[in-house]
């Protein structure tokens, strides 16, 4: 058995240097024709992606069962899924987007030069396994090539600063349906899962950390928001109810859920919140750009849909996606009043505590009417069926049915015994002892 894994890995050793030598060798001999090098480029076979497609598939009232027609129906789902508020409130809302947070001593942010060693690292990192996007360059390609291509394509990026504009082919998205489980009929049974060409990945990692650095260095997020930390949001959360608990205190919550919320975001709305964060008038143009004329094509089973254009949300599968939802919602904290509303994500929830059992249901309910109204104002929709309440207590009075939570529509919103938020689950119960357990394992993180 050792003699196997020594072939195997001299084997492997092998292969990997044959293919470097090989990417040398055909760059080396084109470096200083452009022509030729993506002549090249374009003749590198990339690894395919494929998904298996349901036998049928329902779009409104007709049920299709040609192959051609389901990838087509998916792109046409998945390309209006940020149109879900626009459709359900067709006239104008009577709701504003929250007001922003005022940021007086926040220096101004202008994008810098990308280096040549970050670029050529990022590339070093790329996993080979990842599948290529429409434009067909794979990451193995790139991974192997990256000492010969890592500075053409560091004057690419900064080229694109400069500019203020991005190549059309990053901007376009490769989609696979993927089924989430339900109704196979169903479209909103599946998760769309977007392949992403591999140099606008790269290039977003580089325009992120500019970003993000900037955003810490000036502590721009709300507090109440974790980005993308999901241990620090669960710690916070916990140690809120424990407390709460602990005080022999009343304390109640709202998961709330949002329908579509990365697919939702409002472009304009978006580039405005960048502007009053001090972005410059070249970052804001870059961005403008970055939104412009995005196109998505659903790709299973070696089939591929016709491009269709998206004119909404932040792009699923970016690296900057995220982030730049992050900015989106930050000030809906602003709207919480009395209670507190912890933001990961697109994952909310808002608490409050209080020893009345009636004042923590009146409060929750104000805080919960003035964050409906924010969200509103951003143009995202409630998901009022998946958006539930619960109660936390020990030892305490509680009614067999408490008073209703109940949206802005006047709909009731259920009471759950236990409820999944940040892959953990809170249970009513046996609340202190799952919440001590996970407090603990947290920590030892």
């Amino acid at each position: 058995m050792q003699l196997f894994r020594e072939v195997r890995n001299q084997y492997t050793q092998s292969v990997r240097k044959a293919k470097a030598s090989f990417f040398k060798q055909k760059f080396a001999s084109c470096s200083s024709n452009s022509k030729m090098f993506w002549d090249t480029v374009k003749s590198l076979e990339n690894k395919s992606t494929s998904s298996q497609l349901p036998t049928a598939l329902r779009l409104g009232n007709t049920v299709s069962t040609d192959k051609s027609a389901i990838i087509e129906n998916f792109n046409k789902h998945f390309s209006t899924a940020g149109h879900a508020f626009l459709l359900a409130t067709p006239t104008p809302a009577n709701s504003s987007a929250p007001t922003t947070a005022t940021c007086p001593s926040l220096p101004s942010f202008s994008f810098t030069q990308i280096q040549i060693a970050d670029v050529l690292k990022e590339l070093q990192n790329l996993d080979p396994y990842k599948s290529a996007g429409l434009d067909n360059l794979d990451p193995l390609f790139l991974k192997l090539s990256a000492a010969i291509v890592a500075t053409p394509i560091t004057s690419l990026f900064n080229l694109s600063f400069v500019s203020s504009k991005i190549p059309k082919d990053w901007k376009a998205a490769a989609v696979i349906p993927l089924f989430k489980g339900g109704d196979t009929l169903d479209p909103n049974c599946y998760r769309p899962i977007s392949i992403l060409p591999c140099l606008s990945k790269v290039f977003e990692s580089q325009v992120n950390k500019q970003i993000t650095d900037h955003f810490e260095s000036h502590r721009t997020f709300s507090a109440m928001q974790s980005g993308h930390r999901c241990t620090s949001a669960t710690l916070k959360v916990l140690n809120d109810i424990i407390t709460a608990i602990d005080k022999r205190q009343y304390c109640a919550a709202v998961f709330i859920d949002l329908a579509k919320a990365f697919d939702s975001v409002n472009h304009r709305i978006l580039i405005g919140r960048l502007n009053i964060l001090g972005f410059s008038n070249d970052c804001l143009a870059w961005f403008t750009n970055y939104f412009a004329d995005r196109v998505q094509c659903v790709k299973s089973e070696g089939l591929l849909s016709g491009p269709l254009a998206v004119s909404m949300g932040v792009p699923q599968g970016s690296i900057l996606g995220p982030t730049l939802f992050s900015v989106y919602i930050n000030d809906v904290a602003l709207a919480a009043g009395d209670s507190v509303i912890h933001l990961y994500s697109d994952d909310t929830i808002l608490y409050t505590s209080v020893p009345s059992l009636d004042t923590v249901l009146t409060n929750l309910q104000t805080s919960f009417n003035a964050i409906q109204h924010s969200f509103r104002g951003l143009q995202m929709l409630l998901n009022a069926s998946k958006t539930k309440c619960m109660l936390f207590n020990r030892s305490l009075p509680t009614p067999a049915r408490p008073t209703s939570i109940t949206t802005l529509d006047c709909s009731d919103l259920e009471y759950v015994d236990n409820y999944k938020y940040l892959l953990h689950q809170f249970q009513y119960g046996t609340f202190i002892l799952k919440a001590n357990n996970l407090f603990h394992s947290c920590r030892s993180r």
